[in-house]
């Protein structure tokens, strides 16, 4: 029956995705048990200056784990770690701010080469940074801002960390992506969407649906190496980016929309619960695994559309 009311929840979107959805759950018997200490493990978060991403650090921290928050500049960088250790108060957190834009192929490959070089472990990456601007953007290497963002930036930064996070085996990625990918696949011959008519909610939700396949093939290419790749969304939370970029749905959802630390929950779980490590390549919800299409959704890509993209991804990130 436990299961039942889940998955129930989960058709629903609107009772699922709320902060409904979570108390409930929280209630049933199938509930998994909350994550154990982390001391002694390094936890890089990306998008931590806020949101789900501030939430998760701070849940990490609190676990006993020395985090990595990671935004755009050093002064965002050093005001999130203000921030997580004012929320782990009066207990001490061990936070170091990192800077580093995403988005910008040149400083990602900086970043990933300082990284490894000192430190000397990382047990859990989370990729959680996002946009979704008004109107089309690129990176400074002329790619689609969100496809940049959401998709080559955890490509790359899972390429660049794994033998770091091999080392620290067993080891997790976690990847923030969004209950939207449902309704969205990859169009083929135009992974960017450069040839779409742009609409922020659309490429958003697009590149978060790359973001779930490419989730699926890093676990596919480094199963049996201890490193172990999910993905999750976390249901309707009140982030900053939602304030900014859909304030008609905030306020429609409000009554119901979670808190950030809500929405952070799973993030955290996964990067702590031995569950994570018992599979690779899922997409999770409120810490249970999602499918990852519905019958009234988008559907499942083709191989062929998979490896487009897998390949547009690898020559993207082999430019010097």
């Amino acid at each position: 029956m436990a299961s039942i009311i889940d998955s129930g929840l989960d058709r629903t979107v609107v009772l699922g995705y709320g902060r409904t959805g979570l108390w409930v759950r929280r209630r049933l018997a199938i509930w998994p048990a909350d994550p154990p200490r982390l001391d002694g493990r390094v936890v890089l978060v990306t998008g931590a200056a806020s949101g789900i991403g501030l939430a998760a650090a701070a849940g990490f921290a609190r676990l006993g784990a020395s985090v990595r928050v990671l935004a755009r500049d050093r002064a965002r960088a050093a005001e999130a770690a203000r921030l997580v250790r004012q929320r782990c108060a009066p207990l001490p957190a061990h936070v170091i701010p990192v800077a580093c834009d995403v988005a910008d192929l040149a400083a990602l490959r900086t970043f990933v080469r300082t990284f490894v070089a000192d430190e000397p472990r990382l047990d859990v990456l989370v990729n959680n940074a996002g946009v979704m601007p008004d109107d089309r953007q690129t990176s400074p290497d002329g790619v689609e801002l969100c496809f940049a963002t959401h998709v080559l930036a955890p490509w790359v930064l899972t390429e660049g960390l794994a033998s770091l996070l091999q080392r620290c085996a067993p080891s997790r990625i976690v990847n923030v992506t969004s209950g939207g990918q449902y309704g969205q696949r990859i169009p083929a011959g135009d992974v960017e969407s450069q040839r779409t008519r742009y609409g922020p909610k659309k490429v958003y939700a697009r590149t978060k649906r790359e973001e779930l396949v490419i989730t699926e093939e890093w676990a596919r290419r480094l199963a049996g190496t201890g490193v172990h790749v999910h993905a999750m969304h976390p249901g309707w939370a009140d982030t900053k980016g939602v304030r900014q970029w859909m304030p008609l749905f905030r306020a429609m959802t409000r009554p119901i929309i979670r808190t950030p630390d809500e929405g952070a929950d799973t993030v955290v779980w996964l990067g702590s619960a031995p569950e994570a490590v018992h599979s690779t390549g899922l997409f999770w919800h409120d810490r249970r695994p999602r499918p990852t299409t519905y019958a009234l959704g988008a559907g499942p890509e083709s191989h062929a559309s998979r490896q487009e993209l897998w390949d547009h991804l690898a020559a993207l990130a082999a430019q010097r």
